[in-house]
């Protein structure tokens, strides 16, 4: 149960952390509609005023297509396919068994990544995505 207005933190301490519970140094859950915010921890209740001198910023930056192509360039490209780790896989050029390979996230990340295998005999390289 929430307590009484007159049981909740003093405006001095709330200024000196803000965003942080001042009997245990918790984290406090953000702002909603409810009248009060509640420790999550220790459960002491604080009025919205503990956050009225902050301010949320939230910057999403996305990779641009350009970035991607010099993503896929770059390991199309790579002259020394041996400096990644080796997989025994088999070229379907030339029929070596041990290709290396790099793993980049070229699409959003709850899905896969794409895998370039290139083949250390002859720098052919394919690409599989897990």
């Amino acid at each position: 149960m929430l307590k009484n207005i007159s049981q909740m933190e003093s405006n001095d301490d709330i200024e000196t952390y803000p965003g942080f519970c001042s009997k245990c140094g918790s984290i406090l859950p953000s702002l909603s509609m409810e009248e009060f915010i509640k420790c999550y921890s220790c459960k002491t209740v604080f009025g919205p005023e503990i956050y009225r001198n902050s301010v949320a910023e939230y910057n999403i930056i996305l990779n641009s297509v350009e970035d991607i192509d010099n993503v896929v360039k770059t390991e199309h490209n790579k002259n020394d396919a041996d400096d990644g780790p080796i997989a025994e896989r088999r070229c379907s050029q030339c029929g070596h068994n041990q290709m290396s390979y790099a793993a980049v996230q070229l699409r959003s990340a709850d899905e896969g990544q794409t895998v370039f295998y290139t083949c250390l005999k002859c720098k052919f390289t394919e690409s599989e995505n897990s």
